[in-house]
């Protein structure tokens, strides 16, 4: 790893090792080896102190003398970035970019790199899981039974349902594999949908408004960050009586107080969240229990997670060697 610019370590002027803060919440706890190889490339690294999602104020403080930095979905804004003059790389643990201003990295030529192949299969199973919780009351069962209680409760089964997708990308698409051998009938809507992939795969293509009256089970896999929600209350009143609403793709594509209500009112039969407008979720789908609710855990699959995270090490270091003077 080339020198950079800037002070040395022990305050001496002159070329000094790169440094890498790792602003992401978690890292190297499924396997030691992203980190290893992180310090073995000689970069000085520097660890999240809080173990949990960073502030805006908190990330500023980390990344004050940082080179590269490996994140998460803290925010990073134009006013951490004024206040990082020496930060080149970030390099993203996951796929979506909606935390980071983009344009102003753009601005002051910093790169910014995701992983977007490593998590495709360990969000679409846990898609998958999900919907399948959601009909057969797993979750509700199991607190049952660890209560004393010893309460079946009459579920669904997905295979003759019909699945609609919307939002046929990378994951998107795998959770379409994964759930055709339940013999369902897929529907689908996407911007820019890949017909010869749909037509391979008999994916109908509808339009959101046609597609919400169809789906026993709605699942939402869109890319980038959305002006307002997507399914709202009035999509959601399109929606079948009795059908189940996912959301496994991304805060804010989901109105989560219509769901809450829909849900209330018996309109929906179930739904599963695993990204909320805000994190850590404290709203009303915690004390429904037709929603099956997990904490923004798609990547957290201990393959995925390894995947990724020596993906963004090699994506920091590759940038970081980019971006040294030569």
């Amino acid at each position: 790893m080339p020198p950079v610019e800037g002070p040395a370590p022990d305050g001496n002027p002159g070329a000094a090792e790169p440094v890498v803060a790792l602003s992401v919440s978690s890292f190297a706890q499924a396997d030691a080896s992203p980190l290893e190889e992180l310090r073995a490339s000689g970069v000085r690294v520097l660890e999240n102190p809080h173990g949990r999602k960073l502030s805006e104020d908190e990330v500023t403080e980390l990344l004050g003398e940082a080179d590269g930095v490996i994140a998460g979905t803290e925010p990073l804004t134009a006013a951490v970035f004024d206040a990082a003059p020496r930060l080149k790389v970030i390099s993203r643990v996951g796929v979506g970019l909606d935390n980071v201003d983009l344009a102003a990295a753009s601005e002051r030529g910093i790169a910014v790199l995701n992983t977007p192949e490593a998590v495709t299969d360990a969000a679409a199973e846990l898609t998958v899981a999900g919907i399948l919780s959601a009909l057969r009351h797993v979750h509700t069962m199991d607190a049952e039974l660890r209560a004393g209680r010893w309460t079946r409760q009459m579920g669904s089964l997905l295979r003759g349902k019909t699945v609609g997708i919307v939002g046929l990308g990378r994951i998107g698409r795998r959770v379409a594999e994964l759930v055709l051998p339940f013999r369902v009938q897929l529907v689908g809507n996407d911007v820019a949908p890949d017909a010869d992939w749909c037509a391979s795969h008999g994916v109908e293509l509808l339009e959101l408004s046609d597609l919400l009256a169809r789906a026993d089970v709605l699942t939402l896999h869109v890319a980038g960050k959305q002006e307002r929600p997507i399914v709202g209350a009035a999509e959601i009143e399109r929606m079948k009586p009795g059908s189940v609403l996912v959301n496994a793709a991304r805060g804010g594509l989901v109105d989560e107080d219509a769901l809450a209500t829909a849900l209330q009112g018996g309109h929906l039969g179930g739904a599963f969240v695993d990204v909320f407008g805000k994190e850590p979720y404290d709203g009303p789908l915690r004390d429904l229990p037709t929603a099956v609710l997990t904490p923004h855990a798609g990547s957290y699959a201990r393959e995925a997670r390894l995947m990724m995270e020596s993906e963004a090490v090699r994506n920091v270091l590759t940038g970081l060697r980019e971006a040294a003077p030569r």
